[in-house]
């Protein structure tokens, strides 16, 4: 992975466009082979398998401090054995830098648990 993750989100604030073709797919060779996928050029998306239920709320919990000291909320669905992750800049309804920014530092926390 690159350093992507040592980065921090920047909130946006809108009235700019939404990444679109190239600079997403270079944004997310950046990512890395972790296994996110861009849908629509809209969000990224990734489902995560945890052993049981208990790691999978471990796993969001922390997701979800992570969201919260960042300033960057992802969508989050989780229940036995899975999470699954949805990121996207509302305020431009799209892809922007610190959307790849946070699902860099939500692999951090997939290599911990």
């Amino acid at each position: 992975m690159s350093d992507l993750a040592s980065r921090e989100c920047v909130p946006c604030r809108g009235g700019v466009p939404p990444m679109r073709g190239a600079e997403i797919e270079e944004f997310l060779n950046e990512l890395g082979p972790e296994g996110w996928q861009v849908i629509g050029e809209h969000h990224l998306q990734k489902r995560y398998e945890f052993k049981n239920f208990l790691e999978a709320q471990s796993f969001v919990l922390r997701v979800g401090e992570l969201a919260e000291e960042q300033g960057h909320h992802p969508d989050i669905c989780f229940g036995w054995g899975y999470a699954e992750i949805k990121i996207w800049t509302h305020k431009i309804d799209g892809l922007s830098e610190s959307d790849f920014i946070l699902a860099a530092k939500i692999e951090k926390i997939a290599v911990e648990i």
